[in-house]
């Protein structure tokens, strides 16, 4: 099986796998974050096979979305086993998709690692990572915001996490990306106070 084949392959595997995903994590993103991170890796000459191999498979065994148990390595193996794909490709990809997680707190060592991280988190902001994030604190029934215990609210994410991320990018080439997807999370929040307090 030649490497398009075994993209395609890997395209079927997800779509089946992730269509109507509820948290945001579904076959859609996925998607996206194969598109970006091809034009980052052609942009930083990288493995392409191997970006899009991985950046395709990243959410496959996710604790998130198995009970908090890490299965990635396990179905990856699986998965690319029963297309006769090389151990040592099969353990690049592994390796890469264990770098990507931001809650896992991983510094992406390979070129190819870095791309696929930054492609992952690039989707965590801007006008899609925004509705991502709201679609995945309504799948965990938390409040929208809640200013006397802010912690477990959905925009408190915002904190923790989507505004930290563009200054978490490994490549120039999505350093660009991230500065205007993290302006309008900013132009975001602001609005989102002013209609909470009745100034608009």
């Amino acid at each position: 099986m030649n490497e398009i084949e075994i993209l395609q392959k890997t395209q079927e595997f997800i779509f089946k796998g992730f269509t109507g995903e509820g948290t945001g994590h579904d076959y859609f993103h996925i998607e996206r974050v194969v598109k970006v991170a091809k034009r980052i890796a052609r942009e930083e000459d990288a493995d392409l096979f191997l970006v899009e191999l991985a950046a395709w498979l990243h959410d496959v065994g996710d604790y998130k979305l198995h009970g908090g148990v890490d299965k990635s390595s396990e179905l990856i193996t699986e998965f690319l086993s029963e297309l006769n794909v090389s151990q040592e490709i099969i353990y690049k990809t592994i390796s890469i998709v264990s770098q990507v997680s931001f809650s896992k707190g991983k510094t992406a060592e390979s070129l190819e690692a870095q791309i696929v991280q930054d492609a992952d988190r690039l989707d965590a902001i801007g006008a899609i990572g925004l509705a991502r994030v709201f679609a995945y604190g309504g799948s965990k029934e938390r409040e929208i915001w809640n200013p006397e215990n802010p912690e477990m609210t959905t925009v408190q994410h915002f904190y923790d996490k989507l505004l930290k991320l563009k200054d978490l990018m490994n490549t120039n080439s999505a350093r660009k990306i991230a500065e205007e997807r993290h302006q309008y999370l900013e132009e975001f929040l602001g609005r989102f106070y002013k209609e909470w307090e009745g100034h608009y």
